[in-house]
């Protein structure tokens, strides 16, 4: 978990809005899943003090590393950023994001920039 939380910060402080560059799958996903409990814990919060705003408030401002990490992560997958709107078709457009994500990353230097699994020259 350790981990999962040094991915979060170093996308919400470092590369906040980078949109350029590679995200391996446990980087994006360890950002994910710190993001989701942050977002469920405070929606629970904001229910029993009555200051529902708080989750929303949250989501803005993680809303451009989220993007960020989006793209970066598609980038990895040898696809660009954009692709991240094919949500905009309800259910279908997530569910492809969401394959889109998941797959492996492509081996070695792609149009995006260097391999992130691959310790640095």
């Amino acid at each position: 978990m350790e981990q999962y939380w040094k991915w979060f910060v170093e996308v919400v402080t470092t590369k906040y809005t980078q949109f350029d560059g590679r995200a391996h799958r446990e980087e994006y996903w360890g950002f994910f899943l710190v993001y989701f409990v942050i977002y469920l814990v405070l929606l629970l919060l904001g229910k029993t003090t009555g200051l529902s705003f708080i989750g929303l408030l949250f989501s803005l401002g993680t809303l451009l590393p989220s993007l960020a990490a989006g793209a970066r992560r598609l980038h990895d997958t040898d696809r660009t950023g954009w692709w991240q709107l094919i949500c905009i078709i309800p259910i279908l457009g997530v569910i492809v994001l969401l394959v889109l994500l998941a797959q492996e990353g492509q081996a070695g230097e792609n149009q995006y920039g260097a391999d992130p699994r691959q310790p640095a020259a």
